[in-house]
């Protein structure tokens, strides 16, 4: 999947989810339509799948492309 294609999104809540996300760390969100009209995200969580969560949780982030290219090439 290209760098730029690939959305990020900082936790700003987890509750109910504490094994599965942590609070102020950046995850990648993967572009879901469906679940995006349900208010809800799809996050590569803790165990390294994608699940569904609430869009509330998160702050969608734009990050510079040499820090972007970082970050992903750490997850």
């Amino acid at each position: 999947m290209a760098t730029r294609s690939r959305q990020l999104a900082l936790c700003l809540r987890n509750k109910g989810y504490e094994v599965s996300l942590e609070r102020r760390k950046i995850y990648q969100v993967i572009p879901d339509r469906d679940a995006a009209k349900h208010g809800q995200l799809r996050v590569i969580d803790e165990s390294g799948e994608d699940y569904l969560y609430p869009a509330t949780f998160f702050a969608l982030i734009n990050l510079p492309r040499t820090l972007r290219r970082r970050v992903l090439a750490a997850a």
